[in-house]
C-alpha cells in the first residue's frame, strides 16, 4: 500500500511551492526572498508548519472561525507565513497585511499549478 506522502510528492509541492513564493516575491514589495534556495527551503517549511503547529491553531480557534464563517483561516494562514518568517533566514515579511496578500497570493499560484502546500 502506497503512502499518501511520498518522496516524490513532497519534492513536488516543495518545487512547485518554491516557484509560487518566488512568484509572490517578485509581485509583493513588502515580501523579501533573498534567494531561490530561500524560496524552496520557505517551502518545505510551510508544509511542515501547516504539518505540524496550524492543525493545533485551528483546534485553538475553532469558535472564532466558525463565528467568522471561516474566514479566521486566512488569520491562521498569514500566522503560518509569520512564523516561517521567524525561523527562515533570508526570508523577511514586513507586517501582518503583507504576510496575509503574501499567503492569499502563493494559494492562488498554487490553485494555478493544481497543488497546496498541504502535506496530504
Amino acid at each position: 500500500m502506497e503512502s499518501s506522502l511520498n518522496t516524490g510528492s513532497i519534492l513536488t509541492k516543495i518545487i512547485v511551492g518554491g516557484i509560487s513564493i518566488l512568484i509572490a516575491d517578485l509581485l509583493l514589495s513588502g515580501v523579501q526572498v533573498d534567494t531561490w534556495i530561500t524560496g524552496l527551503i520557505l517551502a518545505g517549511a510551510i508544509i511542515l508548519i501547516n504539518f505540524t503547529i496550524k492543525p493545533i491553531l485551528i483546534i485553538l480557534t475553532l469558535p472564532l472561525t466558525l463565528i467568522t464563517f471561516g474566514l479566521f483561516l486566512l488569520v491562521i494562514n498569514a500566522l503560518v507565513v509569520l512564523i516561517a518568517a521567524y525561523f527562515i533566514p533570508g526570508f523577511t515579511v514586513d507586517g501582518f497585511w503583507w504576510a496575509l496578500g503574501f499567503a492569499l497570493l502563493v494559494s492562488i499560484v498554487n490553485g494555478v499549478f493544481g497543488i497546496n502546500l498541504n502535506p496530504k
